[in-house]
């Protein structure tokens, strides 16, 4: 089952149970997923999905970081819930070890030695790692082992 369609079912599951909250965090998504399918006129991959979730769960993040500052308790715990429910469809992440060895890897195929080619290797690192790392993680990483 694609990951849009799993969304789609477990709205149906969140209504069924009341769970506002849940119901409420994937018709956001949704809403994203429809404004690609109606403006660019195609179908919705699971990179697409994916690339949706991780902006969503940033935008959490970052409402956290402001309502946190404003000492808004209340709200801090509603975004933390909306965060929760994101990352239940997100993959798992990398941690450091795998992300450096997967990283390694792809510099060998491309043969890069310096940072000139960079570009080269953060292009092929995003399609192959996709959102299982911060595109910011990778950089730093690459810097390093070009470095």
């Amino acid at each position: 089952m694609n990951l849009n369609t799993q969304i789609k079912s477990d709205i149906k599951d969140a209504m069924r149970a009341k769970d506002k909250q849940k119901r409420d965090t994937l018709r956001n998504i949704q809403v994203a997923v429809k404004d690609i399918e109606v403006n660019q006129r195609r179908e919705v991959t699971d990179a697409d999905v994916e690339a949706i979730l991780v902006k969503y769960a940033k935008q959490r993040e970052d409402a956290m970081a402001q309502f946190k500052e404003a000492g808004r308790e209340d709200l801090v715990e509603k975004e933390l819930a909306e965060l929760a429910i994101v990352k239940t469809y997100l993959p798992e992440p990398m941690d450091d070890e795998e992300l450096e060895s997967t990283l390694k890897e792809i510099i060998a195929q491309l043969g890069a030695t310096s940072m000139r080619d960079m570009g080269k290797v953060m292009g092929k690192a995003k399609a192959v790692i996709g959102s299982r790392a911060d595109g910011g993680r990778i950089n730093i990483v690459v810097k390093k082992l070009l470095a």
